[in-house]
């Protein structure tokens, strides 16, 4: 059986000692209440949450799925009752508005309460997930009636919201749909299209659904220049605010998947179905991109999550799983044979799991930390760079967050060996539930796209210049201490190679079109790696500054040598092979494949 208890430890420490998040939203406007002591007291009944409630159904709705019938899907058993418990404790509206029956808290403290809800139970928590995706857009781009209307029932996780961007025929290039929205001549439009892969998109937990659908109106321009954003609702509402009549929005099946089988997937028919534009007509790719970013980094939290759970378990069976001897000695006299945490290959399995995941959640909090920053601080100047500094680190969350999640995974599997291939024992089932993490909300091959295309160029590197300075801050309050050298010196390398690699990149572009996307996905990597030896370096800085607990010290010291010493090194070869340039990839003939 799998195994999960919250890091709250863990989660406080990086909060608290690392970034010190209480005193920078405290001085945010709208955040004065978000203490550390009521930070502390949400992750607590969080925990409790996912420990007592979410956690205990994550298998058995797994092997239950969800079932489509006469239109309608069932969730597992326990589904609903544990959905309405996370909905009465006000989770789906976290950090929603107050004037909409939402809490006003930061994304900092969103982020590790979804962080320990995918940990628990990842297809559950992709429902409010999506819902407060919608409640984003609709908060940013609704008319007055609409968020009077539709965001206190989302808010309060009475309905669901969904995402209704993909096409069979059209899956990242959105320019390519072919819904389409016809005036009604009322202010609403009537939209018919299919679409495909919409997560949450029917189901028994709520008493309705509000769909967020990209479609284009008739006098629209071609491409992704001519897509409008729709709000369609399950049941039309009447004129007194109660629900009406079904709309003509139907899901037609569901998807039979390889993972997050208790999270449904649909096909949604959208058959003249009455809806009203959100936002700008044609601004819809914009407008959905409010939600998307938002998502992503949600889905980097996924990929998390679902590390976590998997190295807990593996820490705890690696405990107690007897076989051989310790190479340098009998370990457990007591015992006909040692446990396997004895044997290098499980503690090399291990420890990459631990400095990996502890590092992304640093740096997640520290992109999260940068998202309210953007939304709230009085000083445009400070907007911006946190700005900057979210959007730059939204693609490697995501990114680094799913595929190092799915390696973990996989690593945490093997040490369990062939019980890991059973189904009793949970591990099969978050390699696959965790797999869909790099496809959706954009594949992680998007996302390296989106950095070395889009973010990147950015006014000639304005936002990795940003992050420079970011680590050069760091460098200059500890580059001094002799005690941190160990540290400090293969983060400056790391850094410098960074830089000559970026800058490689750039000039060898100016001559090969496919030089950028032949690197895309080992250079992300690379600033991952780099990024991640970053946030250790803070971490031992709030490490050696704690005199409390010197065991805690004592452990994050050497996990961080690990991360330096046996991971970090790995950059040396993804740079070689970034610079290998696309020549390798494009000189067979395609009739050669």
């Amino acid at each position: 059986m799998t195994t999960y208890t919250a890091p709250l430890k863990e989660m406080r420490f990086v909060l608290h000692d690392v970034f010190g998040a209480a005193d920078k939203l405290t001085a945010l406007p709208g955040f004065a209440d978000a203490t550390a002591d009521l930070m502390d007291a949400v992750l607590d009944e969080c925990a409790k949450l996912c420990e007592g409630v979410l956690f205990p159904i994550n298998q058995s709705a797994d092997q239950e799925g969800c079932i489509f019938k006469d239109g309608k899907v069932t969730t597992p058993k326990g589904l609903k009752e544990a959905y309405k418990q996370y909905a009465e404790g006000g989770w789906c509206g976290l950090t929603a508005d107050p004037e909409y029956g939402g809490q006003g808290l930061p994304e900092t403290v969103d982020y590790l309460v979804s962080e320990m809800v995918g940990s628990a139970n990842l297809s559950i928590g992709l429902y409010p997930g999506l819902t407060q995706g919608t409640i984003l857009a609709l908060a940013a781009l609704g008319t007055p009636e609409q968020k009077s209307y539709y965001l206190p029932k989302l808010i309060g996780g009475e309905w669901q919201g969904t995402m209704c961007l993909t096409e069979s025929h059209a899956g990242s290039d959105l320019g390519l749909l072919r819904t389409n929205a016809v005036p009604n001549g009322d202010g609403s439009y009537s939209i018919t299209g299919t679409k495909i892969f919409i997560s949450a998109g029917e189901h028994d937990m709520t008493d309705n659904h509000v769909h967020l659908v990209l479609a284009r109106l008739p006098d629209a321009p071609e491409g992704s220049r001519g897509i409008s954003m729709f709000l369609v609702p399950k049941f039309l509402p009447n004129a007194d605010g109660s629900l009406g009549k079904r709309n003509a929005a139907a899901c037609g099946s569901i998807e039979h998947k390889m993972g997050m089988k208790a999270s449904v997937t649909c096909v949604m028919n959208f058959d003249g179905a009455t809806g009203w534009l959100v936002g700008q007509p044609h601004k819809g790719l914009a407008g959905m991109f409010v939600m998307m970013n938002k998502e992503r980094l949600f889905v980097g939290s996924q990929g998390i999550s679902v590390a976590e759970t998997a190295y807990q378990s593996a820490v705890a069976y690696a405990k107690d799983r007897l076989q051989g001897r310790a190479a340098d000695g009998v370990a457990r006299p007591d015992k006909p044979a040692d446990p396997i945490i004895v044997h290098p290959d499980i503690r090399n399995r291990l420890l990459f799991s631990r400095a990996i995941i502890e590092a992304e959640r640093a740096l997640a909090v520290w992109a999260h930390l940068q998202v309210d920053i953007s939304h709230k601080h009085a000083d445009a100047a400070v907007r911006q760079h946190a700005e900057d500094m979210a959007g730059l680190m939204t693609p490697i969350v995501k990114a680094c967050g799913t595929g190092y999640g799915s390696e973990i995974s996989n690593a945490c599997l093997q040490v369990f060996g062939g019980h890991g291939y059973i189904r009793e024992h949970g591990m099969e089932q978050l390699v696959r539930d965790v797999r869909i993490t790099e496809i959706y909300e954009g594949t992680n091959t998007i996302q390296a796209l989106d950095l070395v295309g889009r973010k990147l160029g950015i006014e000639g590197g304005r936002l990795f210049k940003g992050w420079l300075k970011e680590v050069d801050g760091t460098l200059a309050r500890v580059g001094s201490r002799n005690d941190m050298a160990e540290f400090i010196s293969p983060l400056k390398d790391a850094v410098e190679r960074l830089k000559a690699v970026t800058q490689w990149m750039v000039d060898e572009s100016k001559n090969d079109p496919n030089a950028r996307a032949a690197a895309a996905n080992d250079y992300l990597r690379m600033f991952g790696l780099t990024a991640f030896a970053w946030t250790w370096v803070l971490m031992i800085e709030a490490a050696t500054a704690k005199k409390d607990d010197s065991e805690f010290t004592a452990t994050k010291l050497a996990v961080g040598r690990y991360y330096m010493q046996r991971v970090l090194p790995q950059i040396s070869g993804l740079d070689a092979v970034v610079r290998s340039g696309s020549k390798p990839l494009m000189a067979l003939a395609e009739g050669a494949f």
